[in-house]
């Protein structure tokens, strides 16, 4: 059975840092993206950051240049390095693992459950 931990979340100042980890297990997913994704009150999740088989990384613009995702293939673990954080960032955030199952690409979603990230002084 996969499961996805995510660990990491708390409460944080502004301009403060978090790091998010996510620790898969029952399966490897070394060569599959990874990503995170976060779903503030009202609103829907959204694609934060995500990281290719071959580490090529993709960031909503809100979060680029503030936010690092990377990933240890060894600890089948991906990160999520977040600084200078804003009001806005309050979310709970989500690990994602995409196993892609065909060369045509289609590909199945696991979810970690979540972990909360709130900014505020």
């Amino acid at each position: 059975q996969v499961q996805l931990v995510e660990s990491g979340g708390g409460l944080v100042q502004p301009g403060g840092s978090l790091r998010l980890s996510c620790a898969a297990s029952g399966r490897r997913f070394s060569g599959n993206p990874m990503g995170w994704y976060r779903q503030a009150p009202g609103k829907e999740r959204e694609l934060v950051a995500r990281i290719t088989g071959g580490g090529n990384t993709n960031y909503v613009d809100s979060v680029k240049g503030r936010f690092t995702i990377s990933r240890d293939d060894a600890k089948n673990t991906v990160y999520l390095q977040m600084n200078s954080l804003k009001p806005e960032d309050t979310a709970v955030y989500y690990c994602n693992a995409r196993l892609i199952v065909n060369v045509e690409g289609a590909y199945y979603d696991y979810w970690g459950q979540g972990t909360q990230v709130t900014v505020s002084s």
